[in-house]
């Protein structure tokens, strides 16, 4: 991997100071995803739905994309399944919707 982006420096820097903030932690995740390191990405929403498994209903969203993306369809499969459940759990249909429509691209 490269260079850190300014952006994730920031954010990095905002979660030194409040690690226990989930919106930066969601949002430090998607930039390392966005840069590539897929690994940190993945770990940090790992790291966000094993906190909060039932309130960070668009880390599934995320984590199930980028399982996606890779090609780990089993994975994929299992964290959109899982996230469509606490999604809909919450009342929260639209998240519902567009991981039954990511889980439908498998097939």
């Amino acid at each position: 991997m490269g260079e850190k982006s300014p952006r994730r420096l920031k954010l990095e820097a905002s979660l030194a100071e409040d690690p226990g903030d989930t919106f930066l932690r969601y949002g430090l995740a998607l930039q390392c995803l966005r840069e590539g390191d897929t690994d940190e990405g993945r770990t940090g929403l790992i790291a966000l739905i094993s906190d909060h498994p039932n309130d960070q209903v668009a880390a599934y969203q995320q984590l199930g994309q980028s399982y996606l993306e890779g090609g780990e369809l089993d994975l994929a499969r299992s964290t959109l399944t899982t996230g469509i459940v606490k999604a809909s759990a919450r009342g929260d249909g639209h998240a519902a919707a567009e991981m039954d429509g990511l889980l439908q691209q498998l097939g």
